[in-house]
């Protein structure tokens, strides 16, 4: 695996995580797909980093931005007041796929979670999305859930 470091993404990252989510036949048929930096992004991404139970992290290689993923923190009434962590928008650049890149970027998540106080990491993937769900299972995570959404 290339030598990924990982930090909490900066504002001058934002076009570069743009990039990489897009860069997905599967987003790129969603309402809201952008493949630049909006105001609402803008804003978005503003909300994200002031906000203390979230964090969206970047991992560089060779001083550019090649993966990234939300982390939520959740703290919640439910098994006994446990702390959850939820990741979103895991990416990692296309041609780099298939280098434990996304393990790397999920470990620290792992990490980071658990420094948190998290009992649990959670998180959704496209039903449509069969290497994502063989790579999360590899990584320990179990299907035990139905995720269900409603577009408002």
């Amino acid at each position: 695996m290339p030598s990924v470091t990982f930090r909490n993404a900066r504002h001058a990252d934002l076009p570069t995580i743009i990039q990489l989510l897009a860069n997905d036949a599967i987003a790129q048929s969603r309402t809201g797909y952008a493949e630049e930096v909006t105001p609402a992004v803008d804003a978005a991404f503003n909300e994200i980093t002031a906000d203390a139970n979230n964090e969206i992290v970047v991992g560089e290689l060779d001083g550019q931005v090649i993966a990234t993923l939300q982390l939520t923190y959740i703290p919640g009434l439910g098994r006994g007041g446990i702390r959850r962590a939820l990741v979103e928008e895991v990416r990692v650049r296309s041609d780099l796929r298939g280098q434990r890149i996304g393990e790397a970027l999920m470990n620290e998540a792992m990490a980071r979670a658990r420094a948190r106080g998290c009992a649990l990491m959670q998180l959704t993937t496209d039903k449509r999305r069969h290497e994502a769900q063989r790579f999360y299972a590899r990584l320990g995570f179990v299907a035990s859930h139905e995720g269900m959404k409603l577009p408002l």
